[in-house]
């Protein structure tokens, strides 16, 4: 067990990082950074998938490769571009905090699933998170940080990062759902596939970009800032979608669900962590309260759901991001 949370602590100190990514690269348009990424993250998978590319295509119907596209479509590349822009534009607590409610809402969008527990028993869990989601939303409109944002930009972020947390919570649902009446792809061939056509549509958008008038979705920048683009995107790619799911993967195999499904919250917290120490500060107390009720009102619904519906652990064994 002991081995099983380092792991899982360990996935979520990387999943972080993909928090801070957009804070490292503010230059850098929000699509560009979608695009970036996953076009590495695609050619990590093609290289992956090399030694049983024959297997894969061999299994490939037509209906699992429009699965595939709208999947990574939906779970990478519009939830990166709305997570990147919420990060640019209203910051990395705000944006990571929202983001984490995922354990939340998958539960309730999958309410009518076979097996799904009773939404009376998330009655206070929710609760906890709607004020969680009340007081990070006090800070941001409050201007404790001296921020010169105004309010509409402030909205957008917020609005942003809550199409960031539907697109995902779409994924998931959509994905677990597929997988239940497709049986024919494992867990780690349905990745590595996702992870191709996640990088062939990056490819196609990067080229789209290329054809706009230049100016119109990226400013130009110096070669030093190309080359750190590239790096960070590398490093997404390798560890934040390879990596981080390796180690959730692990995690998952030697945890019961009732904890495995809780070191989600690492991910959150790291990326906090990370915030904190890149803007050299405290958190203030609106922070410290949203932390406390968000991460306890997660923590309650897993738990509730673990309890109210027995499930194997190989249900949270999915690519995370």
């Amino acid at each position: 067990m002991q081995r099983g949370v380092v792991c899982g602590v360990m996935a979520g100190a990387i999943w972080g990082f993909i928090f801070l990514a957009p804070r490292l690269l503010p230059d850098f348009s929000p699509l560009l950074l979608s695009s970036g990424r996953y076009v590495m993250y695609g050619l990590v998978s093609l290289v992956v998938a090399l030694p049983f590319a024959k297997k894969l295509a061999a299994k490939l119907t037509r209906a699992d490769l429009v699965a595939l596209v709208k999947l990574a479509l939906v779970g990478n590349l519009l939830y990166y571009m709305l997570l990147a822009t919420a990060v640019q534009m209203v910051g990395i607590a705000p944006s990571s905090l929202i983001v984490g409610i995922l354990p939340v809402t998958v539960t309730l969008a999958g309410r009518r699933d076979h097996g799904a527990i009773d939404l009376r028993r998330l009655f206070w869990p929710l609760v906890l998170v709607i004020g969680g989601i009340v007081c990070i939303n006090i800070d941001v409109f409050s201007d404790a940080g001296g921020s010169a944002t105004s309010v509409l930009t402030k909205l957008g972020g917020l609005a942003c990062a809550a199409g960031a947390l539907a697109a995902w919570t779409w994924y998931a649902v959509v994905n677990a759902r597929y997988l239940q009446a497709n049986t024919h792809f494992n867990g780690n061939e349905w990745s590595v596939l996702w992870g191709i056509v996640t990088g062939v549509l990056g490819a196609l958008l990067w080229v789209l970009v290329l054809l706009l008038p230049s100016g119109t979705v990226q400013a130009a920048v110096s070669t030093e800032r190309w080359q750190m683009f590239w790096a960070v995107s590398l490093a997404l790619a390798v560890g934040g979608s390879w990596l981080g799911n390796t180690l959730w993967n692990a995690a998952a195999k030697r945890l019961p669900l009732t904890l495995s499904g809780q070191m989600i919250a690492f991910e959150t917290l790291f990326a906090l962590l990370y915030a904190f120490v890149y803007d050299a500060r405290l958190p203030r107390l609106p922070e410290i309260l949203a932390i406390v009720l968000l991460l306890a009102g997660v923590s309650w619904s897993v738990r509730q759901h673990a309890v109210g519906k027995p499930a194997s652990r190989a249900e949270l064994e999915a690519p995370a991001h």
